[in-house]
């Protein structure tokens, strides 16, 4: 985008606060977002109901890169698997 672009500003909800969000991305996208991110929160809360707030936004961000590094090198490792197969 363009320096004369304006930012997405979108109001979204996790764990009953809201948040307001101002970004590149389209509006359906930071809600998609939100979303995940709400129910990662309490899917490890209902596991760790004694969590405060900070800690549980810790490990939610903890398990989230988890996630994305694990998907990150699976697909380095396809992308080798498919060079392998055409080389």
């Amino acid at each position: 985008m363009t320096q004369n672009s304006e930012k997405t500003r979108v109001t979204v909800e996790i764990r009953n606060r809201s948040y307001t969000i101002v970004g590149d991305e389209e509006a359906s996208h930071v809600r998609l977002v939100a979303s995940l991110v709400d129910q990662k929160m309490r899917e490890i809360h209902e596991l760790n109901p004694s969590l405060d707030t900070a800690a549980l936004a810790v490990l939610t961000a903890i398990n989230s890169m988890n996630d994305y590094l694990t998907l990150k090198e699976d697909y380095a490792t396809l992308l080798g698997s498919i060079k392998k197969e055409r080389g």
